[in-house]
């Protein structure tokens, strides 16, 4: 592989192996089982939410999305203050937070307090994920050995969203919404305890400081340009949401700007010269974008247009998991014997054939063609993020693994936020617009879980008409945003195929 920095690491691969490094990989990965199950949990309780809440169709999403918002203006600052002050210390305290703050959202009474509380979680949630792969690029030397640690890390990040809905499921079903997100205490408790003696402490040497201007105008414009593609995307292009994307486009260009005239930038933006590292970026963040809004209403699809129990809807899930854990177990293998463009342009062509598949969907639709799409889904993601996220972190030399990581997970959580808004607001856009027969109270546009519980309160003869309508309603935006989906991640493969040429992983 070929890069502007990659020089600078050609020593490290032949230092000695670290031990207990896969014991302390055990420990990384407990971080990542908490931030996956506390993301498909959200899914699975939004109906509760929705029905013990009352929030508008606007609040929900930005249930769904400001943690994504806030997660990502802050990756890239907190994965480069942990490069400064140890990826350990800021990995526990992080951890720690995260626990916490879910039992905020675990109480939440009302839509502002949760949204509130989601917005905090995601600042806990930024010390997390850059930590775990940064960790994982300084206790791995060897190429072989850190594509199987990667893998193991992204299969367990696929097991999370696997075992949240499967036991988010049983704890919605015996208790209230608000048990799903404590399911995070225990997780979060051995990681803290287990970690403080296992994880070995690294940072950069001579990191300079930590620029607070640079963090400043790298969350204004995050939030700022994401902002204003959801208010576009939900209400059109209005001045508000032209204030705020210019707003946040001039920030991120300061940002750029700063970056490049500070001896010790809190971003190099000289990683972005190498081509394989751009494009694993903009792989992520399309991927991402094209699964993530249709991730966020299928939960709500089996529950309410197929009427699955919460446990029942967690189960259904499962093939997606099961599909990336195996592509991620095997994913560096394969980019190794074959190429790495043909490896990830391959999984994302996979996932668009599958959501193309559900644009046929109904309300009545056999289970077969939704578990067979959701196991293509599953492998297509578990191939591409492992060998993405494999290509990034060996573009860059150990030192900078914090911030590169940053960079991936960003485009991570950018495409989430992105996701939800665009997609999430396509789908509430057709529903909204719902024939609804007289009797009708407004609440029900505002969200499918409005309508079944204003149903609850209406004669049969209304109920049942006006479920039908809102049922097939969702279902006509949830497949418009499966194909919208569907063509976001096929273009996002003929770009890695263009972008990742010639790139390799190392063998040695």
């Amino acid at each position: 592989m070929t890069s502007a920095i990659r020089p600078e690491t050609s020593t490290e691969e032949t230092a000695a192996p670290r031990p207990g490094r896969w014991l302390a990989l055990s420990v990384l990965v407990l971080a990542v089982l908490l931030v996956a199950v506390d993301a498909t949990v959200l899914g699975l309780a939004t109906p509760y939410i929705s029905e013990d809440l009352a929030p508008t169709g606007s609040q929900l999403l930005w249930i769904g999305d400001v943690y994504s918002f806030v997660l990502a203006g802050l990756l890239v600052s907190m994965g480069s203050l942990g490069d400064r002050i140890g990826r350990k210390r800021i990995l526990l305290y992080g951890a720690a937070a995260f626990g916490l703050i879910s039992v905020l959202n675990a109480y939440a009474h009302t839509p502002e307090v949760m949204i509130a509380a989601r917005a905090l979680l995601g600042v806990a949630g930024a010390t997390l994920m850059p930590a775990t792969l940064a960790l994982i690029r300084n206790l791995f030397h060897d190429p072989r050995e850190r594509s199987l640690a990667i893998g193991i890390w992204g299969a367990t990040a696929s097991a999370g969203t696997a075992v949240g809905p499967i036991l988010g499921g049983l704890l919605l079903e015996h208790f209230w919404w608000g048990s799903v997100f404590l399911i995070n205490l225990p997780v979060m408790a051995v990681l803290v305890v287990v970690g403080a003696k296992l994880l070995p402490e690294s940072r950069t040497p001579e990191p300079g400081p930590w620029d607070l201007p640079s963090v400043a105008l790298s969350l204004a414009g995050m939030i700022g340009v994401v902002y204003a593609v959801k208010e576009t995307a939900s209400h059109g292009a209005g001045l508000p949401a032209l204030a705020a994307g210019l707003l946040g486009a001039a920030a991120l260009y300061l940002f750029v700007r700063r970056q490049l005239t500070l001896p010790k930038p809190l971003l190099d933006m000289r990683l972005f010269r190498s081509r394989g590292f751009s494009g694993a970026v903009l792989a992520d963040l399309l991927t991402v974008l094209g699964l993530s809004g249709l991730v966020f209403f299928l939960s709500q699809y089996l529950q309410l247009v197929q009427g699955r129990r919460p446990f029942e809807a967690g189960l259904a899930e499962l093939p997606a998991a099961i599909g990336a854990v195996v592509a991620g177990l095997i994913a560096g293998r394969a980019a190794r014997r074959f190429s790495v463009r043909s490896v990830v342009a391959g999984g994302l062509a996979a996932i668009g054939l599958a959501l193309a598949a559900l644009t046929v969907i109904g309300q009545s639709t056999g289970y077969p063609l939704l578990g067979a799409a959701l196991l293509v889904v599953g492998a297509g993601a578990g191939f591409s993020f492992t060998v993405t996220a494999d290509v990034i972190l060996s573009s860059v030399p150990k030192e900078q693994a914090g911030a590169a990581s940053a960079v991936s997970e960003t485009a991570y959580e950018l495409g989430a936020a992105l996701g939800i808004a665009i997609l999430g607001s396509i789908v509430t856009g057709v529903y909204r617009d719902f024939p609804a027969p007289p009797g009708t109270p407004p609440a029900a546009h505002e969200s499918l879980g409005s309508a079944v519980e204003a149903a609850t309160h209406l004669p049969a003869a209304t109920a049942a008409p006006m479920l039908d309508a809102a049922r097939e309603s969702f279902v006509n935006g949830l497949t418009l945003a499966a194909g919208t989906g569907a063509t976001v991640l096929l273009t996002a493969s003929a770009a890695a195929w263009f972008m990742l040429k010639n790139e390799r992983l190392d063998n040695t």
